[in-house]
């Protein structure tokens, strides 16, 4: 059932008259939008006090029906944006698409649906004072990006997962939106083709590398990656400040990773000079904040790498954790799951090898500190929900150090008091409300590569050595 507006609720049991005046947030409803005398369908959720909206658009015409970009709408859904999950084709093009492939490469076509969606939403009273983005994967990042061109400011932020931007072709250097491409570490090819559009963009911009990553970021822990990046990417540059609100303040802000370490310092001076005080710093972010902590207190800087053990086929919700110094923690919570030992084995031994390889990429042929019987300061760029930091607790407390102590830059104030039970001293810089993501609290979030981390652990033991901020 529809109304003259469009709407219409996914299980059918609220009746479309509801949705014929001004409806009051949230909203969870299918939604057909015109096109070119037909329509297209998508899933639109907005939360109670959206910060923004984000547009989907996949290369196949259903983003609606894309595992990956579900899992990533929930995350965006989570940290309080709207979604509009939109099926670029009409179904009779859909069906004409199937046999033939002949609209999924049509650019032209899919960016004007993302153009009339874009247009709709500005039509309807509910929404048309959010402010929009775009999330593209395969041709559909082309397509955002053509769209984005096309509208200007009508369009805030633009994230690409293993898109193909470089299909945009002159539309890149009128891109105003700030834009981010999101790549596999092992998808060679694609990699070089964003590397290029990447040089062709004129607007604010980044290029990230998920580690192991193939072009579906299908192994463990890769598209929750992808979730954590695209969340804060749109989180800051989505979210409307008041010019009176505490996030818009700059003196708030955090210039970069190594001020926010410096500021981070000033907090631990107790801990200045102390022998028996090691620093470790969470890769890669949490890196160059760790390095001036432990410049600022004269004490020795390493790394602690921790790698999820993601349940077999639902990778997302971590089983446990592995740890530098070969440390094993299991969830309590998922023995209840019963997972075959050899599945936990498994997965493991995949993630061991990561592990090592990040060891020797970012020590070399130095061996880890002791940390038996020392005080552990442990360092992050920031907590949302604290869950690899709380990884790497657990670990650290296997090597049985005299004390731990959690210390970060900005924090969700949940996250940062659950933190007071389950350390010896949690140290958090700011914890503002709302909290919303990480990095709406850095100027420069820039991410920091694995050569910036090897650098840094390199200039820690070698203090002569100056190391490039």
């Amino acid at each position: 059932m529809s109304d003259p507006k469009g709407w219409r609720t996914p299980d059918r049991s609220v009746k479309a008259k509801a949705m014929q005046v001004t409806t009051a947030l949230p909203i969870d409803a299918e939604v057909r939008i015109p096109v070119a005398g037909d329509f297209v369908f998508a899933d639109l959720v907005v939360p109670a006090r959206p910060s923004g909206l984000v547009v989907f658009a996949h290369g196949s015409g259903s983003s609606r029906h894309s595992p990956r970009n579900m899992l990533v709408a929930k995350e965006l859904q989570r940290r309080q944006l709207g979604t509009l999950l939109l099926d670029l084709l009409t179904q009779a093009e859909e069906q004409r698409d199937m046999h033939t492939s002949e609209h999924r490469f049509d650019i032209p076509l899919l960016a004007e649906r993302l153009v009339a969606a874009t247009r709709w939403l500005r039509s309807e009273p509910e929404l048309r004072a959010l402010t929009v983005g775009y999330f593209g994967a395969s041709t559909g990042s082309a397509a955002a990006l053509v769209a984005a061109a096309e509208l200007q400011d009508a369009v805030e932020a633009v994230v690409s997962r293993g898109g193909r931007p470089d299909l945009a072709g002159e539309s890149l250097s009128r891109v105003s939106a700030a834009t981010l491409l999101i790549v596999g570490g092992k998808d060679d090819v694609v990699i070089d083709l964003n590397a290029r559009a990447y040089q062709k963009l004129r607007c604010k911009k980044d290029l990230a590398i998920v580690p192991g990553a193939t072009h579906l970021f299908e192994e463990p822990g890769t598209l929750e990656r992808v979730c954590e990046l695209a969340g804060d990417w749109f989180v800051k540059h989505l979210e409307k400040r008041p010019a009176n609100s505490v996030s818009a303040n700059a003196m708030n802000l955090f210039k970069d990773r190594h001020d926010a370490g410096r500021k981070l310092a000033q907090r631990l001076m107790p801990y200045r000079g102390k022998p028996d005080v090691i620093v470790l710093g969470l890769p890669r972010g949490g890196v160059p904040v760790a390095f001036e902590v432990a410049q600022a207190l004269h004490v020795p800087l390493d790394v602690f790498i921790v790698r999820k053990l993601g349940v077999p086929g639902h990778e997302e919700y971590a089983m446990g954790a592995i740890a530098s110094g070969g440390i094993r923690v299991m969830n309590p919570e998922a023995a209840a799951l019963s997972i075959p030992q050899s599945a936990i084995d498994a997965v493991a031994a995949r993630e061991e090898k990561e592990l090592e390889r990040r060891e020797r990429l970012y020590r070399g042929t130095r061996p880890p500190l002791d940390l038996s019987g020392r005080t552990v300061i442990l360092v992050d760029d920031g907590l949302a929900t604290g869950s690899t930091m709380r990884a790497a607790a657990l670990a650290i407390r296997q090597q049985r150090p005299a004390r731990i102590v959690v210390a970060v830059p900005v924090a969700a104030v949940e996250t940062c008091d659950e933190f007071r039970r389950e350390v010896d001293e949690i140290v958090c810089g700011m914890t503002p409300q709302p909290f919303r993501a990480v990095g709406v609290w850095y100027e420069d979030f820039t991410q920091t590569t694995d050569a910036e981390v090897h650098a840094l652990l390199n200039a820690a033991s070698h203090p002569t050595t100056e190391a490039a901020n």
